[in-house]
């Protein structure tokens, strides 16, 4: 799996699934938010990417914004570990090929599993595999999960695949872990959960420039 370099490889992005096209039909797909891109993620990236592979197909993942969380909950929704900004270019550098980028709204919360399944799994991005972790839900009601996305894995012809949870100090990695580290300062735990030392980025704002009259 590649690591964090400065200069992470191409990576194509797509926002939303009416931006996608008859080329991006066919691929090994990754669902989830992906806040922190930390060690349980890059195990997960690590299986699509074997998968792709195989498969001799495009490893895509697939991210919300905003998160269903923040969506219906807003104001208790925890701060993120990353900006979207800096997730894409996480995934970009441990080797994710695609990110479909989803607005989560109205229509996607009401949707149905069966119809996530069918509509966008299936007729939109051909999924040949799908690679989740162990506590993915989808779907209207949050009634889609593991075992009824392996059947139908099983009825339309596509891998489904899991992962094992991916423990330090025998505690499940979790971007909620990571986050309670970095709100408490402990930013060594921080490094070993996330497997890279914790950075942030924003921008430069200008104001009215009184600092230099200083």
């Amino acid at each position: 799996m590649r690591g964090f370099g400065p200069r992470p490889r191409k990576m194509e992005l797509i926002r939303g699934f009416h931006n996608l096209r008859e080329q991006h039909r066919g691929c090994v797909l990754s669902i989830g938010n992906y806040d922190g891109v930390h060690r349980g993620h890059q195990a997960l990236l690590a299986r699509l990417k074997a998968l792709s592979c195989e498969h001799r197909l495009p490893a895509v993942v697939q991210v919300f914004e905003p998160t269903p969380r923040e969506y219906f909950a807003a104001d208790q929704a925890p701060g993120r570990v990353q900006t979207l900004r800096d997730k894409l270019a996480s995934l970009a550098g441990v080797g994710v090929d695609r990110t479909l980028c989803v607005r989560f709204g109205r229509q996607l919360a009401a949707m149905p599993a069966d119809e996530f399944v069918v509509g966008q799994l299936v007729r939109r991005l051909g999924v040949r595999a799908v690679v989740i972790g162990d506590d993915f839900r989808f779907g209207r009601g949050r009634d889609g999960d593991f075992d009824y996305l392996k059947q139908a894995g099983d009825r339309f012809g596509f891998q489904v695949t899991d992962t094992p949870t991916c423990e330090v100090d025998g505690e499940r990695v979790s971007s909620t872990r990571v986050r309670a580290a970095l709100e408490q300062g402990n930013f060594r735990l921080a490094e070993r959960l996330l497997g890279r030392p914790y950075t942030i980025s924003g921008r430069v704002r200008h104001g009215d420039k009184l600092g230099r009259t200083l």
